[in-house]
């Protein structure tokens, strides 16, 4: 397996710890499918919020069901603050299923407001800009 880089010298999986910030740029945490479905609801919300809190983006393979968008949004409003502007949500919808009903999003991501902004959304692509400031 190939390692790569960071832009401080550090190779991968030497990171400076859960949550922190490079000099240079912000933090992604892309979480498995299999992550995501073996968190309860909860869990799986308060693990979100606190990577988005922290200014990492977090990436969701499988996405939230709309109750969970709506529960992280709710819960968002709750911690609010001065140091804390809330987040930026996107993700691609499920392929509609059975009777033409919408399961969870395909993908989702979520990012600090202040720091994400989500330009450009359709059915294929996403695109966002990131600050590091």
């Amino acid at each position: 397996m190939k390692k790569w880089q960071r832009s401080s010298g550090e190779e991968e999986g030497e990171g400076k710890g859960k949550g922190s910030e490079a000099s240079t740029g912000i933090e992604m945490n892309v979480v498995s499918r299999d992550k995501v479905e073996s968190m309860g609801s909860m869990e799986k919300l308060r693990f979100i919020l606190d990577g988005v809190k922290s200014g990492n983006i977090v990436v969701l393979e499988g996405g939230l069901t709309a109750e969970e968008q709506m529960k992280l949004i709710e819960l968002t409003m709750l911690e609010v603050d001065e140091s804390f502007t809330g987040i930026e949500i996107s993700g691609y919808p499920a392929k509609r299923g059975l009777l033409n009903l919408r399961r969870k999003t395909r993908l989702t991501i979520i990012g600090p407001a202040a720091k994400m902004k989500t330009i450009r959304k359709d059915k294929d692509l996403i695109s966002a800009i990131i600050s590091t400031t």
